[in-house]
């Protein structure tokens, strides 16, 4: 199954995302805590190289701890400031703590010039992220529009969280060329990707494979053939579930929608779908 996905309004984001960023004192960026990699768009780098950035492993709740803590000590080798967030108001508050840590100077040199500073950041990320999500909880309300699917945030707008703190949500970008076709399915089975874009059933094939290697979900899925491979665990899915059309033939459909939509809602398990590589040797900072 190959994927690729780069619309007109991706090139569009791009487009507003550069003519922002001489307005903003510090870039967030967001990933997807279950795939803390693939979820980081490369060409973003490039973007925003001479802007202070911190990074936000989202969805935290829905990833393994222990691996959590791995990718954040890998980060951190790498001279990355990152932490783990969910959008709990415990994890809104550190958040919070941990955007006005990253702000301290920006804050301080307008206080040497005799002015309250208020701090302009920029939301990045991929489609799906949380950013809108993530926006609204700093602000404790409903002031972006949010949905679980990509492309909801269509324009850049600014929202004042704070006296001294304003943000700047961005519509999901992701890359022109999804080359790594292993993490462009996994950005498909967490809802980076539009789901009009591939073959639904082989995406569910290919997660409920994958479910079996990391976790076997023989229980959950009420799977009796625990040898089944490829589509026959999406039958096997079917005949434990039920879901069995008129005549007793197989709905892989319905299957296919319960089963990418019970993960993506962490209703698996906690599941982190990379691990982070070993690292030996401390690297140079991403961020500048």
């Amino acid at each position: 199954m190959e994927i690729q996905w780069y619309p007109g309004h991706m090139a569009k984001a791009k487009r507003l995302l550069q003519s922002q960023l001489s307005k903003v004192d510090l870039v967030i960026e967001l990933c997807d805590a279950r795939l803390p990699l693939s979820s980081r768009n490369p060409a973003l780098n490039e973007l925003v190289r001479h802007k202070r950035r911190i990074l936000l492993l989202c969805k935290a709740d829905l990833a393994e701890n222990g691996k959590t803590q791995e990718w954040l000590a890998y980060f951190k080798s790498r001279g990355v400031e990152a932490m783990a967030y969910d959008a709990t108001p415990g994890k809104t508050k550190q958040a919070k703590a941990f955007i006005a840590s990253a702000a301290q100077a920006v804050v301080e040199r307008g206080e040497r010039r005799g002015m309250n500073k208020t701090v302009r950041a920029m939301v990045i990320g991929v489609p799906n992220v949380g950013k809108s999500t993530f926006i609204n909880r700093l602000y404790g309300g409903s002031v972006t529009e949010t949905g679980d699917r990509p492309g909801v945030t269509k324009s850049n707008r600014w929202v004042k969280v704070t006296p001294y703190l304003e943000v700047l949500d961005t519509p999901g970008m992701l890359w022109p060329k999804l080359n790594d076709q292993r993490a462009a399915t996994r950005l498909a089975y967490i809802g980076t990707i539009r789901d009009a874009v591939y073959n639904q059933e082989e995406l569910c094939v290919s997660l409920l494979e994958d479910l079996m290697t990391l976790r076997p979900c023989l229980l959950y899925y009420k799977i009796k053939n625990a040898d089944a491979k490829g589509y026959e665990l999406l039958e096997e899915v079917c005949r434990g579930r039920g879901f069995l059309m008129r005549g007793g033939v197989l709905d892989m459909d319905r299957a296919c929608s319960v089963v990418l939509d019970e993960f993506r809602a962490g209703k698996v398990g906690k599941l982190t779908l990379e691990t982070a590589p070993k690292e030996e040797k401390s690297h140079a900072p991403e961020t500048v």
